[in-house]
């Protein structure tokens, strides 16, 4: 079958494949979501962009819920897949899909609820609280669309799929931005427009892809199956929290010294999140090659080739020296230039400085999240989730005492400064499980 390449093609050449639809398809996400903070900068207000920047912790820590339960579920499928299962590989994509939905219907119920509340705790700034409440609540209502787009992408991938996410993702993008500029700018909508624009994007995509993914399976198997599993929702519960968490890290983490953040007032938050938007794009390429090591390692866990996850961690580890020394370059000679796309004519001195600053620092320190994704992706892959749970969780710690002890005492750069200690612990700890072999026990 021509998508068992990640068991059969040379594990590079594997990775490259599988992990670049991903990559791209993520780029053009995060595009889109860039699109929504350059938009509202430069034709609203720069108090408009420091709103979105404010709801983009919270919003992220959804995000990764989805996108992490999605690559607990993606690992049992691989699974069935490598091994042949397709009938069990079909009913733990039901269950995935009945399970996640759900629990985005709750969440985004308890998100309208305590929208407000939460961005006050956050220490918003006053000019830009009610902006990022209106913005929040309509992205609270399309959170199932959202979650039931980012599991059926997982399932693609699982599949060894991963181009047809790609064009969803393509779609979706495309049309979120021109719904954001024509919203924002014919309509007037404000920063609402961007929140309808994001919300009507994800829906039809999501829509679209059920319908692909209906397709699909019954090519694969067209018998009858349960459409829920207790011990699929188990077995991928206990990959797909750890995941959660792993993926929700920097996320916790950056709504936990957003508040840090927001003390320095409503103009520093603005450039602080053009360039965290531009940061989120940078560690795309990190954060594909982790997931399509994942994915990787359990298809060949499955068909017992343990040997070549060895191989394919070496691979995934040269990818991400090749593409960090790139985007290192690019940071560091076009800073200025990319900063000053999110801000209009009025900008202020703060909020460029600030963007420049925290993006001319971290340029230096993306390979270090390429490397602690990579072995992390192993180690999710072959199920080894406790050691993988302890070490995100002390990037975490790291990334959060650093920034709230030193910041408000030494100034807003040490938020930023305390971004690559964390990683650098999390990749130390999680290299160390790896060296031990423990893994393939676990797989």
């Amino acid at each position: 079958m021509q998508s068992d390449y990640l068991i059969q093609k040379k594990p590079l050449q594997a990775l490259l494949v599988f992990s670049l639809p991903m990559i791209i398809g993520n780029l053009f996400q995060q595009t889109y979501t860039m699109a929504d903070s350059a938009i509202v900068g430069r034709f609203v207000s720069e108090q408009a962009l420091a709103a979105v920047g404010a709801s983009n912790a919270l919003t992220n820590i959804f995000i990764c819920i989805a996108i992490g339960g999605g690559i607990g579920a993606s690992v049992i499928v691989s699974r069935y897949f490598g091994g042949g299962k397709y009938r069990k590989m079909r009913s733990s994509i039901f269950t995935a899909i009945l399970s996640f939905l759900l629990v985005s219907v709750v969440l985004g119920g308890f998100g309208l609820l305590f929208s407000k509340d939460i961005m006050a705790l956050l220490n918003t700034p006053a000019d830009c609280l009610g902006m990022a409440v209106e913005y929040l609540n309509i992205y609270f209502m399309g959170l199932p669309f959202l979650f039931m787009y980012n599991v059926l992408s997982a399932m693609f991938n699982g599949l060894g799929k991963s181009k047809i996410p790609l064009f969803f993702l393509i779609f979706s993008s495309v049309f979120n931005v021109f719904l954001d500029y024509i919203l924002v700018t014919r309509f007037h909508l404000g920063i609402a427009g961007v929140a309808w624009a994001t919300l009507i994007a994800q829906g039809i995509s999501a829509i679209l892809s059920f319908a692909v993914l209906m397709r699909t399976l019954r090519k694969l198997d067209s018998a009858r199956v349960s459409l829920f599993d207790r011990g699929d929702l188990s077995a991928m519960t206990k990959i797909a929290l750890p995941s959660i968490f792993q993926q929700s890290t920097v996320s916790i983490g950056m709504m936990l010294v957003q508040s840090v953040v927001n003390s320095f007032g409503s103009e520093a938050l603005a450039g602080y999140s053009a360039a965290m938007r531009v940061e989120s794009i940078c560690v795309v390429p990190m954060l594909g090659f982790g997931n399509a090591v994942s994915s990787y390692t359990a298809q060949n866990i499955g068909a017992k080739k343990h040997d070549r996850v060895v191989e394919g961690y070496h691979a995934s580890v040269k990818m991400v020296i090749v593409c960090g020394a790139l985007l290192c370059i690019g940071l560091e000679f076009f800073n200025r230039r990319i900063i000053r796309l999110f801000h209009g004519s009025g900008a202020s001195s703060v909020a460029l400085a600030t963007g420049e600053s925290l993006l001319t620092f971290l340029g230096w320190f993306l390979c270090i999240i390429g490397f602690k994704t990579t072995v992390d992706g192993v180690l999710r892959g072959a199920g080894d989730m406790k050691m993988f749970t302890v070490a995100n969780f002390v990037n975490l710690f790291i990334r959060v005492a650093l920034a709230v002890l030193l910041a408000p005492r030494f100034g807003m750069p040490f938020i930023w400064y305390a971004v690559p200690v964390g990683w650098f612990a999390n990749w130390a700890i999680s290299y160390g499980r790896y060296r031990t072999g423990k893994w393939r026990e676990r797989g």
